[in-house]
């Protein structure tokens, strides 16, 4: 039997990225002593009363239909929070439709701004759904390389250079995922020059925006002529540990926002009424775990730095934010996904090749801050132990040669 187009455009490197952790869940169901930092869930329970606020909800009768676009009040208290934390002083509820999650709402994003034969500009190495994600809805990824000596951050005239004719939007993801970057604001003042030279869409991923250690997160919705042009998407997975709820958002013009409600009354019909009122509570009344979050992910950076610092043949990239680490790990001779692969089987620790977001992040492999400190540094042994075996079998080899 025949299949559509889109199953070839939504498969591929990006949907096999997760198999070592896979094998590595499978090992430890298994009973081995595996360490899982090849994915970005958190290890926090969601706040309890966000969790008593669902259970309210439900035993109060919230199992029936919601509205499409996100109830009402949800919605205000997004717009708040973008004018609060955002500094977009315009948004309103009317600016925001509530969707299953940030990676639906990048779904729904390109299916709503992008057709056939169309450009989008993405940083590289990117967060493996993108590429689906764009290409669902038949457009072209154009990938700017982010060089590992420059620290992951973009050169502005790489970006210039890479548009053309067809171009329809740049994707931006700050803080980022896999490095923990963050742009600076004279980087999202030249972005914006750009779209309103070119007439492009700005699609800003912002899901780890509460979770930035040093600096100070920028919306590129708040910078001037910019929020006509921007569709910033957003979620609670991350910052308030609620990645299994499935409940993100998109926030953007009138017009955007009112094509992705149509998409989503014929794909999702609205978000659950008991999940979008524990979202309300999480919001109007943020609890103090956020920020003992927020800092435990900091602390555990600082933990991994320490362990592997002097390491002769791995180097750790420090992040400013998110949940993430890349390590370096070029000079033990193997590649990130041999170093990965060996690492499970020898080790028994799961970390995700730098590969997998891409050919600039070749020769990295990515450590989610997601086990407690005193895991964190067996795991940091563990990958320290199979560094140095890397260099001793490197060491016999050339001597043998």
């Amino acid at each position: 039997m025949r299949f559509s187009r889109l199953t070839t455009r939504i498969a591929g490197d990006g949907a096999a990225a997760w198999d070592i952790h896979y094998r590595a869940l499978d090992r430890q169901a298994q009973g081995e002593d595996v360490i899982i930092l090849s994915v970005g869930d958190p290890d926090f329970t969601t706040p309890e009363p966000i969790i008593d606020s669902a259970v309210a909800s439900l035993r109060n009768g919230a199992t029936h239909y919601a509205d499409v676009q996100g109830k009402r009040r949800l919605r205000e208290l997004i717009a708040q929070h973008h004018r609060e934390v955002a500094g977009t002083p315009a948004t309103t509820a009317e600016n925001v439709a509530v969707v299953a999650g940030a990676q639906c709402g990048l779904y729904a994003v390109a299916q709503c701004l992008l057709d056939a034969e169309d450009e989008v500009i993405v940083f590289e190495p990117m967060y493996v759904t993108y590429e689906a994600a764009l290409q669902a809805a038949g457009a072209t990824l154009v990938r700017v390389p982010l060089r590992a000596e420059a620290d992951f951050q973009p050169r502005l005239e790489d970006i210039e250079t890479a548009v053309t004719s067809r171009t329809r939007a740049i994707l931006v993801n700050s803080p980022h995922n896999p490095t923990g970057q963050c742009l600076t604001r004279e980087h999202w003042g030249r972005l914006a020059d750009l779209c309103q030279a070119h007439d492009l869409w700005m699609i800003s991923d912002e899901v780890y925006a509460e979770l930035i250690y040093e600096g100070q997160h920028i919306c590129p919705a708040s910078l001037p002529n910019m929020a006509e042009r921007t569709a910033v998407i957003s979620s609670l997975s991350k910052s308030h540990a609620m990645t299994g709820w499935r409940i993100g958002w998109v926030n953007g013009p009138e017009a955007l926002i009112q094509h992705v409600s149509n998409l989503a009354l014929c794909m999702l019909y609205g978000s659950p009424d008991f999940i979008q009122d524990a979202a309300c509570t999480a919001l109007e009344y943020p609890p103090q775990e956020l920020r003992t979050m927020r800092e435990t992910y900091q602390q555990r950076r600082d933990v991994v730095c320490q362990a592997l610092a002097g390491t002769e043949n791995l180097e750790v990239l420090r992040p400013s934010a998110g949940m993430f680490m890349m390590i370096d790990i070029r000079r033990t001779g193997l590649s990130a996904q041999a170093f990965a692969d060996q690492l499970l089987n020898e080790q028994n620790v799961s970390l995700l090749s730098g590969e997998a977001f891409g050919p600039s992040a070749a020769g990295f492999v990515r450590l989610s801050l997601t086990v407690e400190a005193d895991r964190l540094r067996e795991a940091c042994r563990r990958i320290k132990a199979h560094a140095q075996a890397c260099s001793e079998t490197d060491s016999i080899t050339q001597g043998i040669l």
